[in-house]
């Protein structure tokens, strides 16, 4: 069995070609894909060749861990499931790429116990149950945040679930004019004319390293900064204005499948809303175009590929 996938063949040199699946095991369900996310901190790294290296990095590699789509076989085990609509998390099913995250394909072979029933009504939405788990792990760790970095989609994201968790309307930060438009019940600004000192809970959703110098400025006394972007760079800040507020620094890794359970349970339940989030869908015919876009336009918040015309 073959798929089209989106392949990295090196830094920025992107394709979409045929690639042969391994077979199905008796666990296994075959998931026709719809929707599958491109995330601007993880991918984006990919890309540009940025990515620190660590076990099962490599090119070529399929990237991609926020696929939707319906469950269309399956081994003998989980023949129950064929005809459920799914959130899948990424792959490894390739037999000729490295399925580092191998979400990003027409089709796909998983664990049955890696599709997550989701609602086929949520639409292209449906691919951001990833990075809404991601945030609801980094809120997990500790106090709700008073101040959040960044106005992206997962700065939204941690924005309204602190909401819905029952915080306070946070702060939120963001340098470009352009993204500090469509918060819901909470106020952007650009950090400039912020002149707080006194943030309990700082979380960074920007994933640039040079700002925790900054951060540790506005931290109250045994305030905690929460990494919750991936950094490319070295962490470092200066020791005297940390020490003098005993700062602590918390880094939120990716999201547990309890993260994933309860995420899902927000969004049936409409506590968390993922309206205008989504800003750009493209064929995945055109991932080459669709790529640099999510990455270096700064008016795509998200952007989508529609693996439709493949079905």
């Amino acid at each position: 069995m073959k798929a089209m996938a989106v392949t990295l063949e090196a830094p920025k040199r992107l394709a979409l070609k045929a690639l042969d699946l391994r077979p199905l095991g008796p666990s296994d369900v075959l998931v026709n894909i719809r929707w599958s996310g491109i995330s601007s901190g993880t991918e984006k790294l990919l890309w540009s060749g940025e990515m620190p290296p660590f076990p099962g990095m490599g090119y070529p590699l399929v990237p991609g861990y926020e696929s939707v789509g319906r469950v269309v076989d399956a081994g003998f085990d989980a023949k129950g499931r064929i005809g459920e609509w799914v959130f899948v998390p990424g792959a490894d099913c390739y037999t000729d790429a490295r399925g580092l995250f191998g979400g990003t394909a027409q089709r796909l072979i998983v664990p049955s116990a890696r599709a997550l029933p989701v609602s086929e009504d949520l639409g292209a939405q449906g691919v951001l149950y990833a990075l809404a788990a991601t945030a609801l792990h980094a809120l997990k760790g500790g106090e709700l945040p008073e101040l959040i970095v960044g106005h992206g989609v997962l700065g939204r994201l941690l924005a309204r679930m602190t909401i819905a968790s029952g915080g306070k309307p946070p702060v939120v930060w963001d340098n470009k004019a352009e993204r500090r438009s469509g918060a819901q019940g909470y106020d952007v600004i650009a950090p400039k004319d912020d002149h707080r000192t006194d943030y309990r809970t700082i979380l960074d959703a920007s994933g640039s390293s040079d700002v925790i110098d900054v951060l540790m400025g506005r931290l109250a006394k045994r305030g905690e900064i929460v990494l919750a972007g991936f950094y490319a760079n070295r962490i470092s800040f200066g020791f005297p204005i940390a020490f003098r507020n005993e700062a602590r620094l918390r880094i939120a890794a990716e999201w547990q499948p309890d993260d994933l359970a309860s995420t899902r349970a927000m969004i049936e339940s409409g506590e968390l809303d993922l309206s205008g989030l989504v800003s750009d869908v493209q064929p995945a015919a055109r991932a080459q175009a669709a790529y640099p876009t999510a990455f270096q336009a700064t008016d795509c918040l998200k952007m989508v590929l529609d693996w439709s015309e493949y079905a």
